[in-house]
């Protein structure tokens, strides 16, 4: 099926596309460390749970990373297929650019479906995963610690105060703990020293105290006080904030970017049979309305939409200022009846509208895959310098422009400017228009060295 030129393109792409990937995700996991760093410092998580959020993390990063590392990988190969003159070569023995661009087009075809596939069924659980991980992470205080002559409030309804902690043995000298847990009752406790640590299930947080007195206060008893005395006391705390616990994820709801695609068009085919009933409501609400009043009938449809006061109105029993005063009434009841019925309706669209979007985003960013093997193809021809540098500026510029267009279609789409379908796909739709232009012009010569020689002179400024 692939001839020589085919395997010999496709030998050079393969190396510069994993090697471009990498690079994209490891861009993107340095940012989410940077962004999330502060959420796990200072909490004394383990280097597996750490290792959870990466992995999680890793899905979206893949899939955008993915795009980016075909847009690289494509400039760069026919870069120096072009600055080698292979590509004089290979159009010599009669193969033309769409011939030569073929192994790609299917290699494109081929990432697009498995992109699509992975951010279908994988990205989903993945995103719930981490969603979860995150807001159990979120919930954990940090390491419960104490130091030297200075009050901690740590713990939940204590306050706790020793004057000398060894770090070392973790014993504790001269402890005065204010107990502030009952409602009715303080007590100030005072030991020589003790300890603190967790039970066994990491649930409570076991103070042990030595050669001490708890001063008991009664707050709606003043007349009341009470000193005990006690050679060993142990005070159980409730700390599970402390330590890192996993929370069931069937309590967890999923979001609109945790859904497969069929998952979320049931969701919509449900929200738009609920939006076509309310708009059937809206219309009977209406036509009822100018029924009643144009003609004072009130059929049995409108009773429910009809202000109760007015429900027994007789228009021959009433004169002509009460008729105006119902009318008024009923016009202000039927404006707040309209309001309410239109609010409803556009509340639904937004929800049809966010879940399109995300569905429209599953089938877009893989597409880029093969929408950018028709891009970078021509423009690594016509730049004719396979060097890295090239190569990685002219990938981002084309990758930003499409994150550009998808991030900012995405925020025109949930305003309701434009379609969810346009708000993903133009990126895509631009970008393939711009690589089929280049790709016809790139077969003429005259073209290709104007183009050519631009950029072999703005590489030397740049030098």
């Amino acid at each position: 099926m692939f001839t020589i030129i085919d395997r010999y393109i496709l030998r050079h792409h393969i190396p510069t596309f994993l090697f471009g990937t990498t690079v994209g995700v490891f861009l993107f996991l340095m940012q989410f460390l940077m962004n999330q760093l502060d959420k796990f410092i200072g909490k004394g998580l383990s280097a597996w749970v750490i290792m959870q959020v990466i992995t999680y993390n890793l899905a979206w990063m893949v899939v955008l990373a993915v795009p980016m590392g075909v847009l690289f990988s494509v400039v760069l190969t026919f870069g120096n297929l072009s600055s080698n003159s292979e590509i004089t070569v290979i159009k010599a023995s009669g193969a033309g650019l769409i011939r030569m661009m073929r192994v790609m087009i299917i290699a494109g075809f081929i990432l697009s479906y498995l992109l699509y596939l992975f951010n279908d069924y994988v990205l989903p659980e993945a995103n719930h995963k981490a969603k979860i991980l995150m807001a159990d992470i979120n919930r954990k205080k940090p390491t419960f610690s104490l130091e030297s002559g200075q009050f901690s409030q740590a713990i939940s309804g204590y306050t706790i105060l020793a004057r000398k902690v060894d770090s070392i043995s973790g014993k504790l000298t001269g402890v005065t703990i204010y107990d502030n847990t009952k409602m009715y009752t303080q007590n100030i406790i005072s030991a020589d020293s003790g300890y603190i640590k967790s039970n066994p299930t990491y649930s409570k947080m076991v103070i042990t105290l030595y050669n001490g007195e708890m001063h008991q206060i009664f707050k709606n008893r003043e007349d009341i006080y009470r000193i005990i005395n006690f050679q060993k006391g142990e005070i159980y705390a409730d700390a599970s904030e402390f330590f890192f616990s996993r929370s069931n994820a069937d309590v967890f709801s999923r979001g609109d970017r945790e859904m497969r695609i069929s998952d979320m068009q049931k969701i919509i085919d449900g929200i738009a049979k609920n939006q076509l009933e309310k708009i059937k409501d809206f219309d009977s609400l209406l036509i009822n309305h100018l029924n009643f009043l144009l003609y004072g009938t009130q059929p049995p449809f409108a009773q429910k939409f009809i202000s109760p006061e007015l429900r027994n109105v007789n228009d021959t029993t009433r004169s002509k200022i009460e008729a105006l005063k119902t009318a008024e009434m009923q016009l202000n009841h039927f404006r707040m009846n309209l309001y309410a019925a239109s609010s409803n309706i556009e509340s639904l669209q937004d929800r049809i509208d966010q879940y399109s979007v995300e569905i429209q985003k599953k089938y877009s960013i893989p597409f880029a895959c093969l929408v950018f093997v028709l891009i970078a193809a021509p423009l690594g021809i016509i730049i004719r310098r396979g060097n890295f540098g090239v190569a990685a500026g002219i990938s981002l510029l084309f990758y930003v422009f499409n994150w550009v267009s998808l991030i900012g279609g995405e925020k025109l789409a949930d305003r309701g400017i434009i379609s969810p379908v346009l708000s993903m796909w133009g990126g895509d739709i631009l970008v393939g228009i711009a690589g089929i232009i280049l790709m016809i012009r790139v077969n003429n010569e005259s073209f290709q060295r104007k183009i050519s020689d631009f950029f072999k002179k703005l590489s030397k400024k740049f030098r």
